[in-house]
This record gives C-alpha cells, sequence and structure tokens, in this order.
C-alpha cells in the first residue's frame, strides 16, 4: 500500500471551504484512493494553532481533525519527542538559506527515514528537497 504524509496546508485546505486550495485538496484525495497516512504530532500542533484564533467553529473542527486522525487505523502518527525535535532543529540549522519551517523540517526527516517521496502539500519546500507535492502536482 501506498504512504503518503499529510501536511498542516493540506488539512487546513480540507477543512476551510474557504481555502484556496480546498476543491483541489478534495479532488486529489478522491484520485489517490486508499493510502496509508503518515503525520505527526508537531503537524496537529501546527493545524491546531492555525485555527486558534479562526473562532470556536474552526477551534472545533480542528479538535475534530486531530481526534479522527489519532483514532484512525490508516494513520500512522508520529510523536513529538526531544530527539524528533533535536534532529529537525539540526535540519533546520543546516537548511539555512531556505525558508523551512521546524515542523516541515520534522516532516522532512519522517520522510527520509521511512523512504515516502509523496506529501499532501502546496508547500514548495517539499519540492525543493527532492519530494512531491502533491498539490502542486497537475
Amino acid at each position: 500500500m501506498k504512504f503518503i504524509v499529510l501536511d498542516t496546508s493540506y488539512l487546513q485546505a480540507l477543512a476551510d471551504p474557504g481555502d484556496d486550495l480546498h476543491e483541489r485538496a478534495k479532488t486529489i484525495t478522491e484520485r489517490l484512493g486508499l493510502f496509508m497516512a503518515v503525520t505527526s504530532e508537531m503537524v496537529l500542533v501546527e493545524l491546531l494553532n492555525g485555527f486558534s484564533n479562526r473562532g470556536q467553529y474552526f477551534r472545533q473542527i480542528a479538535i475534530q481533525i486531530t481526534d479522527d486522525l489519532r483514532r484512525n487505523p490508516n494513520v500512522e502518527t508520529i510523536p513529538q519527542t526531544s530527539q524528533q525535535f533535536e534532529k529537525a532543529l539540526r535540519f533546520y540549522q543546516q537548511r539555512s538559506d531556505k525558508g523551512y519551517g521546524l515542523t516541515d523540517c520534522a516532516s522532512m526527516l519522517i520522510m527520509q527515514e521511512k523512504g515516502i517521496q509523496d506529501v499532501l502539500t502546496f508547500d514548495k519546500h517539499f519540492k525543493q528537497e527532492g519530494f512531491n507535492a502533491l498539490l502542486r502536482e497537475d
């Protein structure tokens, strides 16, 4: 079965019908069919933070998405650990010429460790590292 990493931008796009990528995220998800998803607690923190100041409705959606992903047997959620943080921080330091966020660095390392090439994101930084940013594909 195919493994695909879920990025914050994808989760936000699915959750918010007003997001420019909402329809694209839905279409690509349908086109992919069944797959095993991988995400991290760092991504979920970013999602929850991103919706924290958008009112009760979006806060509840972020909570529901987080709960659903953590309970879904087809989703592996990588725990946030001190070791993961240290590795991501070193990667972040090594890429000081890029605009990578720390969460993206952690996701890229997870992808490298698990041999995953595909990520549901629009973020160009993943393409810069040689990954397939599926929301950017035509």
